[in-house]
């Protein structure tokens, strides 16, 4: 599949060649969707906690005797029936991670490249780099080439001016071929790949 080249001020770059075997694949929303579910799961913090009756600070004597009363028969004020007692069955500390793996992984990443190039949101920068990092100037090069909810990904690195002045424009994402992912591509509307990044995948999964 041939695409077309341009540079990030709009003009012709030439064209370049992507591979049938990462970007020409068959939808599969199954795949996606595995992949998506293993990525939010691992970024949980899993911090979520209340206090059972366990760890309520109240004594455990009995509140009253047994029978005679009149009431409902009651022991311990650390009861979950109680205002400021523990809570039953509540969230406790714990890992939402799961196991995927690798082969999965890999397939999903290139069906979302694949998604993507069957929609024609992919562009193609010769590179990403800027003089100085000024907003503005960004978001004049991006409104000429219709980009304005899109991922970019770079080469190895992310250059430090062209970071900089991307990271306080909304709906733009900036990643490092590295860093490239099923969520983050399905999120946004375009996929900006440099020529180094389409490289570099490509001889990821060669």
């Amino acid at each position: 599949m041939d695409m077309k080249v341009t540079t990030l001020e709009g003009t012709d770059a030439g064209t370049v060649s992507l591979s049938d075997t990462v970007f020409g694949l068959e939808p599969r929303a199954d795949i996606l969707q595995r992949v998506v579910r293993w990525q939010l799961a691992k970024r949980r913090a899993g911090t979520h906690d209340v206090k059972n009756r366990a760890e309520i600070a109240r004594t455990g004597k009995k509140m009253y005797k047994q029978k005679g009363t009149g009431g409902a028969r009651h022991g311990s004020k650390r009861s979950n029936l109680f205002r400021g007692g523990g809570r039953s069955f509540g969230p406790t500390p714990r890992d939402h991670a799961h196991d995927l793996p690798k082969k999965v992984r890999a397939l999903g990443l290139k069906l979302a490249l694949s998604a993507k190039a069957r929609s024609a949101d992919i562009i193609v920068i010769d590179q990403v780099s800027m003089s100085e990092p000024k907003t503005k100037m960004l978001l004049d090069r991006f409104g000429k080439l219709g980009l304005l909810n899109a991922l970019v990904i770079s080469g190895a690195e992310v250059d430090v001016n062209f970071g900089r002045a991307a990271q306080n424009i909304p709906y733009l994402d900036v990643l490092p071929v590295q860093g490239i992912n099923v969520y983050d591509i399905l999120r946004r509307d375009k996929l900006v790949l440099t020529r180094a990044a389409v490289e570099a995948l490509e001889a990821r999964f060669a």
